[in-house]
C-alpha cells in the first residue's frame, strides 16, 4: 500500500468535496478562474519549452565545427 493511503485512507467523494468547499472559502469564486487560468498558462509553456528543445537538438548537425563570431566578422572586413 502506499505510505500516504495509510496515513490518509482513500479519498471519497465526501472528502473531494470537503476540499473544494475549503478551497472556495479561501480563494473565492472570482479568484479560481484567474488561478486555474494561471496554471493552465505555465503548463502549456512548459510544454513549449520542452518540445522546443527536443526539436531544436534534431535540427542542430552533430558533425560541424562551431564558429564564432569575432572570426567571420574579421574575414568580412578584409
Amino acid at each position: 500500500m502506499n505510505l500516504l493511503s495509510i496515513f490518509l485512507g482513500v479519498m471519497g467523494p465526501g472528502q473531494i468535496a470537503i476540499i473544494v468547499i475549503l478551497v472556495l472559502l479561501l480563494f473565492g469564486g472570482k479568484k479560481i478562474p484567474e488561478l486555474m487560468r494561471g496554471l493552465g498558462t505555465g503548463i502549456k509553456e512548459f510544454k513549449d519549452a520542452t518540445k522546443g528543445e527536443d526539436s531544436s537538438a534534431k535540427q542542430q548537425p552533430t558533425n560541424s565545427a562551431p564558429t564564432t563570431p569575432s572570426i567571420e566578422k574579421k574575414e568580412e572586413q578584409n
